[in-house]
Protein backbone atom coordinates (compact mmCIF):
# COMPACT_ATOMS: atom_id res chain seq x y z
CA UNK A 1 0.00 0.00 0.00
CA UNK A 2 2.96 2.76 0.84
CA UNK A 3 4.63 1.73 -1.98
CA UNK A 4 1.14 2.63 -4.52
CA UNK A 5 0.29 5.89 -2.58
CA UNK A 6 4.24 7.00 -3.49
CA UNK A 7 3.30 6.49 -6.88
CA UNK A 8 -0.05 8.08 -6.84
CA UNK A 9 1.99 10.75 -5.80
CA UNK A 10 4.08 10.91 -8.12
CA UNK A 11 1.36 11.09 -11.14
CA UNK A 12 -0.03 13.67 -8.80
CA UNK A 13 3.24 15.83 -9.17
CA UNK A 14 3.60 15.15 -12.84
CA UNK A 15 0.32 16.00 -13.90
CA UNK A 16 0.46 19.22 -11.72
CA UNK A 17 3.79 20.02 -13.79
CA UNK A 18 1.71 19.95 -16.86
CA UNK A 19 -0.19 22.86 -15.73
CA UNK A 20 2.41 25.34 -13.66
CA UNK A 21 6.37 25.13 -12.64
CA UNK A 22 7.36 23.25 -9.77
CA UNK A 23 7.98 26.49 -7.61
CA UNK A 24 4.46 26.90 -7.89
CA UNK A 25 3.12 23.36 -6.34
CA UNK A 26 2.53 22.96 -3.06
CA UNK A 27 1.76 20.00 -0.91
CA UNK A 28 -1.69 20.91 -0.66
CA UNK A 29 -1.84 20.99 -4.59
CA UNK A 30 -0.67 17.37 -4.61
CA UNK A 31 -2.68 16.14 -1.68
CA UNK A 32 -5.84 17.37 -3.25
CA UNK A 33 -4.95 16.14 -6.86
CA UNK A 34 -4.08 12.50 -5.72
CA UNK A 35 -7.46 12.36 -2.75
CA UNK A 36 -5.51 12.23 0.30
CA UNK A 37 -4.96 14.43 3.03
CA UNK A 38 -1.92 16.41 3.52
CA UNK A 39 -0.66 14.11 6.62
CA UNK A 40 -0.34 11.24 4.53
CA UNK A 41 2.02 12.83 2.31
CA UNK A 42 4.20 13.90 4.93
CA UNK A 43 4.21 10.15 6.02
CA UNK A 44 6.26 9.40 2.39
CA UNK A 45 7.87 11.98 1.81
CA UNK A 46 9.49 15.39 3.99
CA UNK A 47 8.89 17.91 1.22
CA UNK A 48 8.27 18.27 -2.34
CA UNK A 49 11.88 17.73 -3.42
CA UNK A 50 11.79 14.81 -1.72
CA UNK A 51 9.29 13.21 -3.48
CA UNK A 52 11.34 14.66 -6.60
CA UNK A 53 13.97 12.73 -5.61
CA UNK A 54 12.15 9.61 -5.20
CA UNK A 55 10.49 10.02 -8.61
CA UNK A 56 13.84 10.32 -9.82
CA UNK A 57 15.71 7.45 -8.39
CA UNK A 58 12.31 5.13 -9.32
CA UNK A 59 12.29 6.03 -13.08
CA UNK A 60 16.07 5.27 -12.82
CA UNK A 61 15.66 1.81 -11.66
CA UNK A 62 13.48 0.97 -14.42
CA UNK A 63 15.82 2.59 -16.86
CA UNK A 64 18.76 0.27 -15.96
CA UNK A 65 16.74 -2.80 -14.91
CA UNK A 66 18.99 -5.36 -16.60
CA UNK A 67 21.21 -3.45 -18.45
CA UNK A 68 24.52 -3.07 -16.38
CA UNK A 69 27.28 -4.88 -18.52
CA UNK A 70 29.79 -3.65 -21.26
CA UNK A 71 27.21 -5.74 -24.16
CA UNK A 72 23.94 -4.01 -22.32
CA UNK A 73 25.20 -0.86 -21.68
CA UNK A 74 24.36 1.40 -24.51
CA UNK A 75 21.20 -0.18 -23.99
CA UNK A 76 21.09 1.41 -20.57
CA UNK A 77 22.09 4.24 -21.58
CA UNK A 78 19.65 4.86 -24.35
CA UNK A 79 17.31 3.82 -21.62
CA UNK A 80 17.84 6.76 -19.52
CA UNK A 81 17.61 8.77 -22.35
CA UNK A 82 14.06 7.74 -23.27
CA UNK A 83 13.47 7.81 -19.19
CA UNK A 84 14.31 11.53 -19.73
CA UNK A 85 12.33 12.17 -23.04
CA UNK A 86 9.20 10.62 -21.67
CA UNK A 87 8.96 12.53 -18.63
CA UNK A 88 10.28 15.49 -20.57
CA UNK A 89 7.49 17.97 -18.90
CA UNK A 90 8.47 16.32 -15.62
CA UNK A 91 12.68 16.99 -15.89
CA UNK A 92 12.75 20.08 -17.47
CA UNK A 93 10.71 21.72 -15.18
CA UNK A 94 12.43 20.45 -12.22
CA UNK A 95 15.58 20.95 -14.71
CA UNK A 96 14.91 24.60 -14.64
CA UNK A 97 13.43 25.40 -11.16
CA UNK A 98 16.05 25.84 -8.19
CA UNK A 99 16.13 22.40 -7.82
CA UNK A 100 18.04 21.88 -11.02
CA UNK A 101 20.84 20.09 -8.96
CA UNK A 102 18.18 17.03 -8.26
CA UNK A 103 18.16 16.22 -11.94
CA UNK A 104 22.15 16.78 -11.95
CA UNK A 105 22.24 14.18 -8.90
CA UNK A 106 19.76 11.76 -9.97
CA UNK A 107 21.40 11.53 -13.58
CA UNK A 108 25.61 11.43 -11.84
CA UNK A 109 23.84 8.10 -9.95
CA UNK A 110 21.98 6.62 -12.71
CA UNK A 111 24.93 7.10 -14.63
CA UNK A 112 27.68 5.63 -12.17
CA UNK A 113 25.05 2.83 -11.36
CA UNK A 114 25.37 2.18 -14.78
CA UNK A 115 29.46 2.39 -15.45
CA UNK A 116 30.40 0.70 -12.32
CA UNK A 117 28.39 -2.13 -13.22
CA UNK A 118 30.56 -2.08 -16.60
CA UNK A 119 33.81 -1.44 -15.09
CA UNK A 120 33.15 -3.91 -12.70
CA UNK A 121 33.20 -7.18 -15.22
CA UNK A 122 35.53 -5.85 -17.56
CA UNK A 123 38.21 -5.95 -14.38
CA UNK A 124 36.92 -9.58 -13.34
CA UNK A 125 40.07 -11.11 -14.39
CA UNK A 126 42.35 -8.11 -13.59
CA UNK A 127 44.24 -6.89 -9.76
CA UNK A 128 42.79 -2.75 -10.02
CA UNK A 129 42.03 -1.29 -6.67
CA UNK A 130 38.69 -0.26 -5.63
CA UNK A 131 39.29 3.56 -5.79
CA UNK A 132 40.87 3.30 -9.33
CA UNK A 133 37.94 1.39 -10.61
CA UNK A 134 35.70 4.28 -9.11
CA UNK A 135 37.72 7.02 -10.20
CA UNK A 136 37.29 5.23 -14.46
CA UNK A 137 33.11 5.08 -13.34
CA UNK A 138 33.28 8.53 -12.62
CA UNK A 139 35.30 9.98 -15.37
CA UNK A 140 33.00 8.50 -17.80
CA UNK A 141 30.14 9.45 -15.35
CA UNK A 142 30.70 13.13 -15.85
CA UNK A 143 31.40 13.01 -19.43
CA UNK A 144 27.87 11.10 -20.23
CA UNK A 145 26.01 12.98 -18.01
CA UNK A 146 27.37 16.59 -19.61
CA UNK A 147 26.65 15.08 -23.04
CA UNK A 148 22.84 14.27 -21.35
CA UNK A 149 22.50 17.75 -19.23
CA UNK A 150 23.55 19.40 -22.24
CA UNK A 151 21.14 17.14 -24.42
CA UNK A 152 18.26 18.35 -21.65
CA UNK A 153 19.34 22.16 -21.63
CA UNK A 154 18.76 22.29 -25.50
CA UNK A 155 15.58 20.44 -25.01
CA UNK A 156 15.91 17.05 -26.09
CA UNK A 157 15.71 17.91 -29.53
CA UNK A 158 18.73 15.15 -30.42
CA UNK A 159 17.68 11.82 -31.60
CA UNK A 160 18.80 9.34 -28.31
CA UNK A 161 19.80 6.44 -30.46
CA UNK A 162 22.30 8.99 -32.43
CA UNK A 163 24.23 10.20 -29.31
CA UNK A 164 24.71 6.71 -27.72
CA UNK A 165 25.88 5.21 -31.01
CA UNK A 166 28.19 8.33 -30.93
CA UNK A 167 29.26 7.23 -27.63
CA UNK A 168 30.06 4.05 -28.68
CA UNK A 169 32.09 4.70 -31.15
CA UNK A 170 34.15 7.02 -29.06
CA UNK A 171 34.90 5.28 -26.13
CA UNK A 172 35.12 1.57 -27.46
CA UNK A 173 38.10 -0.34 -25.86
CA UNK A 174 38.83 2.75 -23.66
CA UNK A 175 37.48 1.00 -20.76
CA UNK A 176 39.70 -2.07 -21.17
CA UNK A 177 42.54 0.17 -21.79
CA UNK A 178 41.91 2.17 -18.66
CA UNK A 179 41.73 -0.52 -16.24
CA UNK A 180 44.83 -1.98 -17.98
CA UNK A 181 46.71 1.40 -17.22
CA UNK A 182 45.38 1.02 -13.63
CA UNK A 183 46.77 -2.63 -13.15
CA UNK A 184 48.51 -3.07 -9.76
CA UNK A 185 49.64 -6.31 -10.71
CA UNK A 186 51.27 -4.87 -13.89
CA UNK A 187 52.44 -2.18 -11.96
CA UNK A 188 54.07 -4.28 -9.58
CA UNK A 189 55.95 -6.72 -11.95
CA UNK A 190 56.93 -3.77 -14.35
CA UNK A 191 58.80 -2.10 -11.27
CA UNK A 192 60.66 -5.58 -10.58
CA UNK A 193 62.05 -5.48 -14.70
Amino acid sequence: MSQTTKWALEASLKNLLLQKPLNKITINDIAEDCGINRMTFYYHFKDIYDLVEWACIEDAAKALEGNKTYDTWQQGFLNIFNAVLENKPFIMNVYHSVSREQVELYLYKLTYDLLIGVVEEKASDMVVRDEDKKFIADFYKYAFVGIMLNWIKTGMKDDPQQIVDHLSILIHGDITRALNNFRTDRRISNAEK
